[in-house]
């Protein structure tokens, strides 16, 4: 019995439960994320996946199995960031953070605990998404995203996440996105508020991002960050990634969502359309 036989065989329902994937990644030599590939070409969902089904088709499914994406950050955005893009099924994460865990952390950031305190951050992501979804491939990258490094780590990526906490590293990400044409998710938060904004192909939303701010770090060194505001941009971050790598629905494109959860107000700006100079 060959690979196609057995996933007709052990499915359900027009599902493919956890057991038969693992059985069949040990009878056939293959990794989980293989298996899942192959049943969702089957036209079959993973059981896992099975509520995604009203939202998500197989066909779209199986896109974001063939995706990938680069998380730069992996502190309380990023940390969020992670968690949802493996739920979600994106296939191939790259995961980017020189830190380690600190005390200070453990406030908000969703991969952090005590018993992790002075582990890196990014061989922790990595180890989150291997309990949580084994079939998602993830690179983890202890160093930190730069101009030297940054066409090695953004190599192939679909999207590109910013999970980051400094002004200049994330306008030089803007900037390197748009030289590469690779979507870019930008989110922000700062105690009670947030932003989100998308920069895509041909686009350049970094002349939008902070306005007239001349610290190099944003305002959450002043506000701090309560647990739920990560929580919040990171997950509306999430939902634009997937419909940019699913080319669904509507984009952020040339506007920006600014999220006061004090007031429970969300307010919608538009960015003055600003071309990238790469090709003209």
């Amino acid at each position: 019995m060959g690979l196609r036989e057995f996933i007709s065989e052990a499915a359900t329902g027009g599902l493919f439960p956890w057991t038969a994937q693992v059985a069949a990644a040990e009878r056939f030599g293959i990794t989980f994320g293989q298996v899942e590939e192959a049943v969702l070409q089957r036209g079959i969902m993973p059981a896992r996946y099975q509520r995604n089904r009203q939202t998500i088709t197989v066909e779209n499914q199986l896109l974001l199995c063939r995706s990938r994406a680069v998380i730069i950050g992996s502190g309380g955005l990023g940390g969020y960031l992670v968690e949802e893009l493996a739920r979600l099924g994106v296939g191939n994460l790259v995961v980017v953070d020189p830190d380690i865990f600190e005390e200070h952390n453990l406030n908000r950031q969703i991969l952090s605990s005590p018993a992790l305190l002075g582990r890196p951050k990014a061989e922790v992501a990595a180890a989150r998404v291997g309990e949580i979804n084994p079939a998602i491939s993830v690179t983890a990258l202890q160093t930190a995203f730069s101009r030297e490094n940054a066409r090695d780590i953004l190599a192939g990526a679909h999207v590109v996440m910013d999970g980051l906490d400094s002004i200049a590293t994330r306008l030089e990400l803007a900037e390197i996105c748009r030289e590469l044409s690779i979507p870019l998710v930008h989110g922000a938060i700062g105690g009670w508020y947030g932003q989100v904004a998308s920069q895509l192909p041909g686009d350049d939303i970094s002349p939008s991002l902070f306005g007239n701010w001349s610290e190099s770090r944003g305002v959450e060194t002043r506000l701090g960050n309560p647990s739920f505001t990560p929580a919040v941009v990171a997950s509306l971050q999430v939902a634009e990634a997937c419909k940019i790598l699913l080319g669904e629905g509507e984009s952020l494109r040339n506007r920006m969502i600014y999220i006061n959860l004090l007031h429970m107000e969300f307010s919608e700006v538009m960015l003055e359309p600003a071309l990238a100079a790469v090709g003209e």
